[in-house]
């Protein structure tokens, strides 16, 4: 009997997945309800509805399903001390609570966009939610813990974009990552027209001028030394005086 119920359960979860695009950790919003037939059943939320979804979780619930339980008789006590255990989804009711059916109805809108499985054992609330497409419903019968097929609307919903009269939310998805990325592709084009045009201004004047000629590097002035020394070498007569001037020169002989 375990092992048919743990494969209905996968096969609804598998329905979800494909056509809701459900995904881990899966968002469990629980109402008073619930954990008091839990709480009957001795059923531990926690280490079980992991187990029975074959996946990760997180238990959720409003502060209007708090305030519904703080309400009513003393019974519920043990219900609100495993209810306050879960994290709290902010609602629109924080100021004026409505009844946890309500509040819950008004968490999924008409699409359910949050992709929230829904635990309760109100049956009106459950009645309700079988008219939104793409909500798995949780509750608890035998001692066990039981997830609903899915509903004749949900189905529907299925066959009517099989069909190609609606979007399913993949395509919605891709549709709109398609426009996002056109809307960038615009904007970038739009930017590149928009460059600043270069102003036709005068020539910086201090362009125009004409360059300056670098000075030439200038020697080093010579010391009185190095002239007086020049001038003794240019006086000096070739050895033998004019004996040897004499015999240089034939021509005088």
């Amino acid at each position: 009997m375990k092992i048919k119920r743990q494969k209905h359960a996968k096969k609804t979860i598998s329905f979800y997945k494909y056509n809701f695009c459900f995904r881990e950790p899966f968002q469990i919003l629980i109402d008073g309800t619930f954990c008091q037939a839990a709480l009957k059943n001795k059923i531990q939320i926690k280490e079980q509805l992991p187990k029975y979804l074959m996946g990760e979780v997180q238990l959720c619930t409003t502060n209007c399903a708090l305030k519904e339980l703080e309400t009513l008789a003393k019974d519920l006590y043990g219900a609100k001390l495993i209810l306050q255990k879960f994290q709290i989804r902010k609602c629109k009711h924080m100021k004026d609570p409505v009844p946890a059916s309500e509040c819950l109805l008004s968490m999924l809108g008409d699409t359910n966009p949050h992709h929230y499985f829904i635990a309760t054992q109100d049956q009106q609330l459950t009645t309700a939610l079988k008219k939104i497409p793409g909500v798995p419903l949780l509750y608890i019968i035998l001692n066990t813990m039981v997830l609903d097929k899915p509903s004749e609307r949900s189905l529907k919903h299925v066959e009517a974009v099989q069909l190609g009269e609606l979007v399913s939310p993949t395509q919605q998805s891709s549709i709109q990552t398609l426009k996002e990325k056109e809307g960038l592709s615009k904007d970038s084009h739009d930017r590149r027209g928009k460059k600043r045009k270069r102003k036709s201004s005068n020539p910086n004047p201090l362009s125009c001028l004409k360059k300056k000629k670098k000075p030439m590097p200038q020697q080093p002035k010579k010391t009185d030394r190095e002239k007086k020394k020049r001038s003794r070498l240019r006086k000096r007569q070739p050895a033998g005086g004019e004996e040897a001037a004499v015999s240089s020169n034939p021509t005088t002989a």
